[in-house]
């Protein structure tokens, strides 16, 4: 599986181990306006045989959607066409704080947490979802 945190000007990126219990920080791509970022996860999708996203879905402190939720489901709609995934939603709400902590406790610069937050970002997203997954027993 991969995971993503789709923002406006990147595309943190994650993927999970083939029995779906580990989620690690990939890499992060850059938006652009020919959609080029589609391409390229569609490449990760062939490289690694995913049939599965997990899309970070921003929403309000109050559980709300807004703006931002609307423009992430647009994009999740385009991946899932381009590369033929299922896809899955995950609430990314205080994702960014968990992973400036990690980064933080880490001991990286700010120039290198600024390089990795996306797709430390995206790890814990998948994270997350695979570890509701294994308590459900639905992998």
């Amino acid at each position: 599986m991969l995971g993503l945190d789709v923002g406006e000007k990147t595309v943190g990126v994650a993927i999970s181990d083939p029995e779906g219990l580990t989620a690690q920080p990939l890499r992060t791509l850059l938006r652009r306006p020919d959609a080029a970022e589609l391409d390229q996860l569609r490449a990760l999708v062939e490289e690694y045989g995913v049939k599965e996203v997990v899309v970070g879905l921003p929403t309000r402190t109050d559980g709300t959607a807004g703006v931002e939720a609307r423009r992430v489901r647009a994009f999740a709609q385009r991946l899932q066409t381009a590369c033929g995934v299922v896809v899955h939603f995950v609430d990314e709400r205080f994702s960014t704080v968990q992973a400036e902590r990690m980064l933080l406790e880490a001991g990286l610069s700010r120039r290198r947490r600024r390089q990795a937050i996306n797709h430390v970002v995206a790890a814990i997203l998948l994270d997350t979802f695979l570890a509701r997954r294994r308590v459900k027993g639905d992998g």
